[in-house]
């Protein structure tokens, strides 16, 4: 599980958009060790989509597709919500 933690974490701060880097790395940093196996597996099939799609589900711009409309893109938008507040 730590290989597969680091690497997630590597993946989500070093993508390649800024706006993505942020957002993502700090939820990896701060989040990935309190999700579930079945929730790592939403979160690695997330980033998995390109950055601009990301950006606009996360940022509330575009609805999801389905299969990403969960509850780790929930956790993300309300992560990314009290960082904005903070």
């Amino acid at each position: 599980m730590d290989v597969r933690l680091k690497r997630l974490r590597f993946r989500s701060a070093h993508r390649g958009t800024k706006e993505i880097d942020l957002i993502l790395g700090a939820f990896a940093e701060r989040r990935l060790d309190s999700l579930d196996a079945g929730q790592l597996d939403r979160y690695e099939a997330l980033i998995d989509s390109q950055d601009p799609n990301l950006y606009e589900w996360i940022a509330g711009l575009a609805p999801p597709p389905p299969e990403h409309d969960t509850d780790v893109l929930r956790m993300i938008r309300e992560f990314g919500r009290g960082a904005v507040a903070s």
